[in-house]
């Protein structure tokens, strides 16, 4: 489909529209999520506790990154199944209660922030609907910005979710010199979109995978996570996400000669380990996509996506995850599929 037109889509154009709604979100909400901030100082907080589920999970996943790396905060990921099937909730008196959905409409997510209200806890809600459910019962508000999604596969959502955990995350740990990086991010995931037309063109190569493995570390944990579940949801590819000291410890075992491996490689305190992982994929004969700003790492890959440089690494899973969207965008096209229909999925999905 190289250089082809393709329909007006709604994933397409929420893709697109990421540089301006991160950028909206910064601008409306900055001083809110430091008075945020304030209010969660003045709390005896011994933990946190993030409850939400599919693409706001992985946002999850790096908000706790986040949490504990910058605010020094010990975070963990709720099972939502303890407070509405087993009905036996842990104790959350001390605890910060983040809810995180697209939507706000999460049942499973609404009950355990009901719970920690009820036993006390401090709860906090980040979601795109400010009048929604989750919205209305949270004692704090962190409304997402991102205009209405429409597309059944989340984009603006998920990087605005993680945006405003970081923000957060800078505002708790005090460094001032953090809220010019994230001041920044905006135009960053615009220089990124200009990379559409290459990953246009890149993955006619890959129509007919089977499967792959997306790898990733500390921060892009979460970004592996969220480009493997865009390829599953648009393009119904089987595809297994890790960080890459976890797929040392058997998965490995599954690459064979010609296995595609996209790897998420920035500049960053695991940027060696994600090398020496590249470094046995392609021993093994695997290939690899390569998401990196570094061109050792990029040199080994079968398709290389130079990511721009000088971004922190706590923010790189921001601008790293798009060009994972747009993989899952075009590829689903290719194969012939409508990623805006995804078979047997709706927008809004509640689980108990």
């Amino acid at each position: 489909m190289g250089g082809q037109d393709i329909p007006v889509l709604h994933l397409a154009q929420e893709i697109r529209e990421q540089p301006e709604a991160l950028a909206r979100l910064l601008d409306r909400q900055a001083r809110n999520i430091q008075e945020i901030a304030t209010q969660i100082g003045r709390r005896e907080i011994s933990h946190v506790i993030i409850a939400a589920r599919g693409t706001s999970n992985n946002a999850g996943v790096y908000g706790r990154y986040a949490l504990e790396s910058l605010a020094g905060l010990v975070g963990s990921l709720a099972a939502p199944s303890l407070f509405t099937l087993y009905k036996r909730p842990p104790r959350l008196d001390k605890a910060l209660v983040v809810g995180i959905s697209q939507s706000g409409q999460g049942t499973d997510i609404i009950q355990v922030l009901s719970e920690a209200n009820a036993q006390g806890a401090l709860t906090l809600a980040l979601t795109n609907y400010a009048s929604s459910p989750m919205a209305e019962i949270a004692d704090l508000l962190i409304p997402l910005e991102a205009g209405e999604e429409q597309s059944v596969a989340a984009t603006k959502t998920y990087t605005a979710e993680l945006l405003a955990l970081a923000a957060l995350s800078a505002a708790l740990g005090g460094e001032a010199s953090r809220r010019d990086e994230l001041q920044r991010i905006p135009d960053v995931v615009g220089r990124v979109l200009r990379m559409e037309e290459r990953i246009q063109t890149a993955v006619e190569r890959y129509r007919y995978m089977q499967g792959c493995v997306v790898l990733g570390r500390g921060y892009n944990y979460a970004t592996a996570l969220e480009i493997a579940l865009k390829l599953k949801e648009t393009c119904y590819l089987a595809t297994q996400p890790y960080s890459t000291a976890d797929f040392r410890h058997g998965p490995i075992a599954m690459i064979s000669p010609g296995f595609s491996a996209l790897v998420i490689g920035p500049k960053g305190a695991v940027f060696e380990d994600v090398f020496d992982c590249a470094q046995e994929l392609l021993e093994k004969q695997a290939e690899l996509i390569v998401l990196s700003d570094q061109d050792n790492l990029l040199g080994l890959a079968r398709t290389p996506l130079a990511m721009p440089d000088g971004i922190p690494e706590w923010l790189t899973p921001i601008p790293y995850v798009v060009p994972g969207q747009l993989f899952a965008l075009y590829l689903s096209l290719s194969r012939g599929y409508n990623p805006d229909q995804p078979r047997g999925l709706r927008k809004v999905t509640r689980t108990t």
